[in-house]
């Protein structure tokens, strides 16, 4: 497919059956877990997906030009969200999934996963993919357009894995704002898997040994069937 992001392939098998679709945070790129993904071993073969965000303005940069997902005005949970931005950001997920489907790849074998915006995103369109995904990983993350969650939702979706993790002393992207996050979709029903460790704005590695005990673990269980 040729409207994809252009994006970073690793390939850990033959013929693998399973995608993860990973999204760097704001100012990184598709580079930027790589390398963890090379750390983990899983029980199957995995293609994984590293797409690079388009460059663009970002307001709380002071316009800066840069990789993001969306703008951000502000790093206060009531700012003004940038809803185009953000749509077209999962318009572009959506063609990264379009594209693992047309090469074989069932819904129930493709994983989401980000960090911080990244997160964000994958959070925002796996909950809303009109096929139920095999799951989401949401790192040092937060919900979007928590007001639109329930009209946009997919039904599909409502059982889908969630693992979100956050450091307890993250000053970007606040503790407090994961856990609400996390707790605002236990109350709607969904299943979440909370892990916090003791870290800001980054990753752990004992936090990738959990992601890969979770993701082995969803991997090995049996394909969801509809």
């Amino acid at each position: 497919m040729n409207n994809v992001l252009p994006h970073i392939t690793l390939e850990t098998g033959k013929s693998p059956q399973h995608s993860i679709i990973w999204l760097h945070g704001l100012g990184a790129d598709g580079d930027d877990f790589v390398s963890i993904a090379e750390e983990m071993s899983l029980p199957v073969a995995i293609r994984y997906l590293f797409p690079h965000a388009p460059k663009q303005p970002v307001t709380i940069n002071g316009g800066l030009v840069m990789r993001a997902w969306y703008d951000i005005t502000a790093f206060n949970v009531n700012a003004k969200q940038d809803v185009e931005g953000i749509r077209a950001s999962q318009a572009a997920i959506e063609a990264l999934i379009a594209q693992e489907k047309q090469r074989g790849i069932v819904a129930d074998n493709i994983f989401l996963a980000g960090f911080s915006q990244g997160g964000a995103i994958a959070l925002h369109t796996g909950l809303r993919h009109k096929s139920r995904l095999g799951g989401i990983l949401s790192l040092s993350s937060y919900l979007l357009q928590v007001e639109t969650l329930s009209s946009e939702a997919s039904a599909a979706a409502l059982d889908i894995p969630i693992f979100m993790a956050h450091g307890n002393s993250d000053q970007v992207v606040t503790y407090t704002r994961g856990i609400d996050s996390a707790d605002e979709l236990k109350k709607r029903g969904y299943q979440v898997d909370w892990h916090q460790y003791s870290m800001q704005h980054s990753v752990c590695p004992e936090e990738v040994r959990d992601i890969q005990t979770w993701l082995t673990h969803k991997l090995n269980t049996k394909p969801y069937i509809p």
